[in-house]
């Protein structure tokens, strides 16, 4: 079980035991879509063309700088993130993040807003445990309002609206004690 997933993945080309082209192609063998920039000294053609080809999204040279580095970081996740956006169903729950509207039976369900983000995360990553440490850190945009608390807050409201219950045992979220929360559904389309 999985306790964190990754926005994206620096990969350096040299590693000690392994090389970044043999982890970067098991990634994507495992299907692993998880954006990926390689970082390395070798600045021939031959090796940014290996590091794409393998399944890297970008290559950067050393030395670069921080700031480079962070912008295509963030290049890389949005363009993932806009690659996964749809419309998610759940029995009679549909969530869209295009509109950011959710409904059950059909009718507008209103909600806060990091509710409706904390739902989205889990509907994108189904099956995946994150620690509590793992969702105010993806989710949670300010540090005023990002505590366990406001974690376990949240969750209970989400289970009021999918489960029409705060009853953790009956619930789409499944708590982990000690570890983190997982959503669970096998309606999910």
């Amino acid at each position: 079980m999985a306790i964190n997933g990754f926005d994206a993945i620096i990969l350096d080309l040299d590693l000690p035991d392994i090389s970044g082209i043999e982890v970067c192609g098991g990634l994507r063998a495992t299907n692993n879509n998880t954006p990926i920039i390689m970082l390395t000294g070798r600045t021939a053609i031959e090796d940014k063309s290996t590091g794409l080809d393998c399944g890297a999204d970008d290559y950067l040279t050393k030395p670069f700088s921080l700031k480079e580095l962070s912008s295509r970081l963030n290049a890389l996740v949005r363009r993932a993130t806009s690659q996964y956006i749809k419309t998610f169903k759940v029995a009679d729950i549909e969530l869209d993040p295009i509109n950011h509207t959710l409904t059950k039976a059909g009718q507008p369900v209103h909600m806060l807003p990091i509710d409706f983000a904390l739902l989205e995360f889990f509907f994108r990553d189904p099956l995946q445990t994150f620690s509590k440490d793992a969702l105010l850190a993806r989710v949670w945009h300010s540090e005023t309002e990002a505590t366990d608390d406001a974690v376990r807050s949240s969750v209970k409201r989400l289970r009021k609206i999918l489960d029409g219950s705060t009853d953790a045992d009956a619930s789409m979220i499944e708590t982990y004690r000690r570890v983190g929360y997982r959503f669970v559904d096998d309606k999910m389309t």
